[in-house]
């Protein structure tokens, strides 16, 4: 649990500090959009090997190997404050953050019962969101308090941080946390993992003979629009907020993407209980409706209502990536194992899609290149309409209607 928090923690706070990333460095939106992706490139290039380094050197090294690359990024951009410094930071804490996801869900299994999966799962997830919501926050902090003469802590950190890039004090903090984990995870006693058939990446062959399923592709594509859709729009919340509302990155912004990542977290709550009522086809449709719109009220509407309805937006995005996933499994019959791979590889959407915006953002305005978004949602809309899963989810009433 302390890991789904820490993978969090470091994970989703791009966001927020992206608009003092393009201040800092003197970025075009192009250029910043580029940070983002060297983050979730690495999922696309390290998870695979990953999963073959596993067999061979177990959970407790990989685990250890990852916050070791983690620690090493961190540290890179902590004493070295420039944006080649950041691309090269945000890989390697990527890579690190990759490497523990492979780990960390068959990890989970194992050592709290099989019994208890479905529950740690879920919990996994909750906390998982509370870093989201709380990392946003201590930037925030850091980033207004690091200003004047200090003593204690702060005053440690005055001495190490520029005073004119107090949030590059984040990534002093990503360091030192990386280092407990490692000397937590060292001194800590590990279960012996046994993957599951359905755990398996099977071997090349079977990846390819995959891909040239067309429903494969087709859920492929709605993980990369997902992803994207998730990163695309929490990248861009803040720099939206100071661009066209003169709100403070530091203050409003950063507080937007905490509720962002805060109703994502309540939101994947509420949909939990829905899919006990309803097919998950038709809560993806609801849902992914709302969210289109929540979309558009912030786009369009005055800055007090884009501060509700970026947040809104998060709350119902939370339900899309479980129902794509489960109905991406459910819609085959076998290699399962390897059809997971190939959708979790669909997390490099959170790279392709926010260098879009940025790219469109340069060249025809930030708003005008969040439309983008427009398309994303509106492909995942379209699975709730084209989904036909062999196995439908369980609910109230088609467990009835089975007895």
């Amino acid at each position: 649990m302390l890991t789904f928090f820490v993978i969090s923690f470091l994970t989703n706070v791009i966001g927020a500090l992206n608009p003092d990333f393009i201040k800092g460095f003197d970025l075009s939106l192009t250029l910043a959009a580029f940070l983002p992706f060297a983050f979730f490139i690495a999922y696309g290039l390290v998870s695979i090997p990953t999963g073959m380094l596993l067999e061979k050197y177990k959970e407790k090294r990989i685990m250890i190997a990852g916050f070791v690359v983690a620690f090493i990024g961190s540290l890179l951009l902590a004493v070295n404050h420039n944006y080649i410094s950041a691309i090269i930071s945000l890989f390697l804490i990527g890579s690190g953050m990759a490497m523990l996801q492979v780990v960390i869900n068959p990890l989970l299994r194992t050592s709290g019962g099989e019994e208890h999966y479905a529950f740690n799962s879920v919990l996994a997830q909750l906390i998982f969101g509370a870093a989201s919501f709380v990392s946003p926050m201590v930037y925030s902090y850091f980033a207004q308090n690091l200003k004047g003469q200090h003593s204690g802590l702060m005053g440690l950190f005055s001495s190490v941080v520029p005073a004119n890039l107090p949030w590059i004090s984040l990534y002093w903090i990503f360091a030192v946390i990386s280092l407990l984990m490692i000397i937590i995870i060292r001194v800590s006693k590990f279960p012996v993992v046994e993957l599951k058939a359905d755990e398996e990446a099977g071997p090349l062959k079977t990846h390819i003979m995959l891909f040239k399923k067309r429903v494969v592709v087709l859920f492929f594509i709605g993980m990369i629009c997902y992803v994207g859709t998730e990163q695309g729009t929490a990248n861009w919340i803040s720099k939206f907020l100071e661009t066209y509302h003169n709100y403070n990155p530091q203050t409003k912004g950063a507080d937007t993407v905490a509720y962002f990542w805060g109703l994502m977290t309540a939101g994947g709550v509420v949909g939990l209980l829905l899919l006990k009522i309803l097919d998950s086809r038709k809560v993806l449709i609801g849902f992914t409706i709302a969210a289109l719109i929540c979309l558009s009220i912030a786009f369009f509407g005055n800055g007090p209502t884009a501060l509700i309805a970026f947040p809104a937006v998060g709350f119902f995005a939370s339900v899309m990536y479980p129902i794509i996933f489960s109905l991406a499994l459910n819609s085959i019959s076998e290699h399962h194992g390897s059809f997971a791979g190939i959708i979790v590889t669909g997390i490099i959407g959170g790279a392709i899609v926010p260098l879009i915006i940025g790219a469109l953002g340069d060249a025809f305005g930030l708003r005008t290149g969040m439309f983008f978004l427009y398309l994303t949602l509106g492909y995942i809309l379209s699975i709730g309409f084209w989904a036909r899963p062999l196995i439908t989810n369980q609910t109230v009433f088609n467990k009835k209607e089975k007895a």
